[in-house]
């Protein structure tokens, strides 16, 4: 029961920081989750320490656990080295890449084109972070592998604009997304190292400019006749 219970508590906190369901710096209250999932504390903080190697979270000496925050600096080194990261990644899965991994990968890409039609933000977001994953693990480096891990939990995270498909244009931007996934699968599958590579940046660039809105929202309308009031 408790390795479960355990399993379901890594599960739904890794779903809820990547869907922003828990914000970035929240704290989390072992006490309140101990309940909740039915375990003592020693599994409840393996759990944590799980969370905390992967990027998730943070654990603070004596100031408790919260999820890894978003700042100034993570932003600006998130945008800096995302492209070089996923670039590598996408070079070197196509070198390696094996058919059984191939198929996965497809599997993978099925469900995120489900996720496409259904129109579900937290499906696109899990299935775009479980596509990039995997592309990652058939790459099978040892040292792109966790800074990929913590790219895509904050990828998932500011990209959540661009899953919010509320116009046609967004709506498309989607779909252009599914296809450059599966041409980069293709590439990987026929290891064209190349167009692996070309794919990856342009994916990159479709989506970034609504992960800076994330970061940079349009400001707020000027209430009428404030301006004016600020000149007198």
């Amino acid at each position: 029961m408790n390795k479960r219970n355990k399993d379901r508590l890594y599960a739904d906190l890794k779903r809820e920081i990547l869907t922003l369901e828990l914000e970035p710096g929240a704290n989390l209250d072992e006490t309140s989750l101990s309940a909740k999932y039915g375990i003592s504390r020693t599994p409840l903080r393996e759990v944590f320490r799980q969370l905390a190697g992967d990027g998730y979270i943070e654990i603070r000496d004596n100031r408790g656990t919260i999820v890894s925050p978003m700042n100034h600096k993570s932003m600006r080194d998130f945008f800096m080295t995302a492209p070089l990261v996923y670039a590598s990644v996408s070079r070197l899965a196509a070198q390696n890449a094996r058919s059984e991994q191939i198929r996965d990968l497809r599997e993978v890409q099925a469900n995120f084109r489900r996720a496409a039609r259904s129109g579900s933000v937290e499906d696109l977001v899990f299935w775009n972070d479980r596509f990039h994953l995997a592309i990652g693990e058939i790459a099978d480096n040892q040292y792109l592998m966790p800074s990929l891990r913590r790219l895509l939990i904050d990828h998932a995270r500011i990209g959540q604009t661009f899953w919010r498909a509320r116009n046609a244009e967004m709506r498309q931007r989607i779909e252009t997304a599914a296809d450059q996934h599966d041409r980069l699968i293709d590439a990987i599958e026929a290891g064209d190292e190349e167009t692996a590579v070309a794919l990856t940046l342009d994916h990159w660039a479709l989506s970034r400019d609504h992960m800076e809105m994330f970061v940079r929202p349009d400001p707020l309308p000027i209430p009428s006749g404030f301006a004016a009031a600020e000149v007198e």
